[in-house]
């Protein structure tokens, strides 16, 4: 009875061992392509249309974009141009935390889902360090789905308009990904 129990075991990882190979090769002869993609990320956490709110931060403390562990949820847009009613290609869905005990320093936590004709229904995922006090600062692409199935890459943020009072800003994004 054991003898069988073993065979059993070492067929099924034998079958499985083949089909994850399989699925991992038909990428293997494909060649690598670059996109590079610029939008603008339009960031409200006032007004009526606010797109980014504190979720949680230290108890007896202010959750502002400033405050170290404040968390914020977006559903920010991601537009052509710097204007707030240019066209959208996408949403950024996610999630930032300030994780400076300074507050100089955002963790991004991103799913990019693009709405556009183009990519529409492709996703970027996005994670790194966002020092907004620097004009430039870059974060990775660690993942997408769809078209950017397989995707790496980085994206460079610069902040076009920023309102700190009422924790409003534009960023710019240029990203290059590599995906097949």
């Amino acid at each position: 009875m054991a003898m069988a129990t073993k065979i059993v075991t070492l067929s099924f990882m034998f079958l499985l061992a083949l089909a994850t190979s399989t699925e991992a090769s038909k990428y293997q002869f494909q060649k690598l392509k670059e996109t590079n993609m610029v939008f603008y990320m339009q960031d409200w956490e006032t007004g009526a249309n606010a797109t980014a709110i504190p979720v949680a931060g230290i108890p007896h403390k202010r959750w502002w974009i400033l405050g170290f562990g404040t968390i914020f949820a977006t559903d920010d847009k991601l537009t052509v141009a710097i204007e707030r009613n240019s066209s959208e290609v996408g949403r950024a869905h996610g999630i930032y935390v300030n994780s400076a005990l300074d507050g100089s320093d955002l963790h991004l936590l991103m799913s990019f889902v693009f709405t556009n004709k183009e990519y529409n229904g492709s996703t970027l995922e996005i994670q790194g360090a966002d020092r907004f006090y620097l004009k430039y600062r870059e974060v990775s692409v660690v993942s997408g789905t769809g078209l950017f199935r397989l995707a790496r890459g980085y994206a460079t943020l610069e902040t076009v308009f920023l309102d700190i009072p009422n924790s409003n800003a534009i960023i710019r994004w240029n990203v290059t990904v590599f995906h097949y």
